[in-house]
């Protein structure tokens, strides 16, 4: 190689390590050639991890298969992925927009760009999810008023009917206000919990023992649960109540979801975050509790309407649980964020740690 392309191999390796954009370079078989210094802040790896490591192993679960890496470099075509979801060896979860090229120099070799987009979008699906809930509670109040008043006028019409009636008749008199009952238990899940929220410090640890008491309790696919609480969570101001039943809904339907699955386990983890910005505002301290189950994962069609009023991933579910845990949380200034694939699903509740006024 001349002196003048030593030069030039050397211009490009100064320009790449001050990207802060990842590029790694794979050989045919996904091992690691090259990789710049931002690869390491982007994935949160030190060299060694990555230092001709294959590129599979690097991940638990990731939407990027070696297939398509291979088929790539088969087909002679590149491609870009927005989004996918990447669990690294450690547990950690990252977004990734990877756009995937074929190099020139050398030949047979992938090259990857890899930009981690947790915060961008986690911000905009938060600010999203607070926008779709607006909407679907404004709809539903909607649906429930014009619902709620012929059926109350349906109802009182048969009790009036029921009274001119003989024995015999009266079974389908009775059958009309069961059923109009019915209705109307449906519409006030359906609206959700419409109580004010009653808030004063509370041991958040007690109401999560509480909730797993419950489940284990009523527990028929046997779950093993698992408990890894951080001792450092302060007391803090929330509505015991109504933060019991959202925890119970989630981990009732993680129990659900268990139904089929080999040696089923729930865990429930606790942790607390520093300087976290829920819908908007910065909390100095954030609680954060996590319910993750080992079942099949969320249905890929579901997972962005997961809660939506009357949508579920199983064949006897109402479609409520997640929808009125997300309005008791939204009550509390929180949200509720969800990951999920095959044999994992996690659900985190985020809670900002704030004192009652005495």
């Amino acid at each position: 190689m001349t002196q003048f392309d030593n030069a030039t191999e050397q211009l490009h390796t100064n320009i790449t390590e001050q990207l802060t954009t990842a590029v790694m370079l794979l050989d045919a078989n996904l091992q690691i050639r090259y990789f710049n210094t931002a690869c390491c802040a982007v994935l949160g790896l030190g060299e060694k991890r990555l230092n001709h490591q294959p590129f599979p192993s690097l991940f638990q679960h990731t939407e990027l298969s070696s297939t398509r890496l291979h088929s790539a470099l088969t087909d002679k075509q590149g491609f870009g992925v927005s989004e996918i979801q990447a669990v690294l060896a450690d547990g950690r979860h990252l977004l990734l927009d990877i756009a995937v090229t074929l190099s020139e120099q050398p030949m047979n070799h992938l090259l990857l760009e890899i930009r981690q987009v947790n915060h961008q979008r986690k911000i905009s699906l938060e600010n999203l999810q607070q926008h779709q809930h607006v909407a679907a509670r404004e709809l539903i109040r909607g649906l429930a008023h014009e619902i709620k008043n012929p059926l109350g006028g349906l109802r009182g019409a048969a009790q009036l009917l029921e009274e001119s009636l003989n024995e015999e008749q009266k079974e389908y008199t009775q059958l009309i206000i069961s059923q109009a009952d019915r209705l109307r238990n449906l519409v006030d899940r359906l609206l959700g919990p419409y109580r004010v929220i009653h808030s004063v410090n509370n041991n958040l640890h007690q109401v999560i023992e509480q909730v797993r008491q419950l489940a284990v309790m009523d527990n028929p696919a046997n779950v093993r649960f698992n408990r890894d609480y951080d001792p450092s969570i302060p007391d803090f101001s929330f509505d015991a109540e109504l933060l019991e039943q959202a925890l119970l809904n989630i981990i009732r339907n993680a129990q659900q979801a268990l139904s089929n699955t080999a040696q089923p386990t729930i865990s429930i983890q606790s942790r607390v975050l520093q300087q976290h910005t829920l819908h908007g505002k910065r909390h100095k301290l954030v609680a954060l509790v996590r319910v993750i189950d080992n079942g099949p994962g969320i249905l890929a069609e579901i997972k962005d309407t997961l809660f939506y009023p009357m949508v579920s991933g199983h064949a006897n579910g109402t479609g409520l649980g997640l929808s009125i845990a997300q309005t008791l949380i939204h009550q509390h200034g929180g949200w509720i964020d969800c990951a999920s694939w095959p044999g994992h699903t996690e659900f985190t509740l985020y809670l900002p740690i704030t004192q009652a006024e005495d």
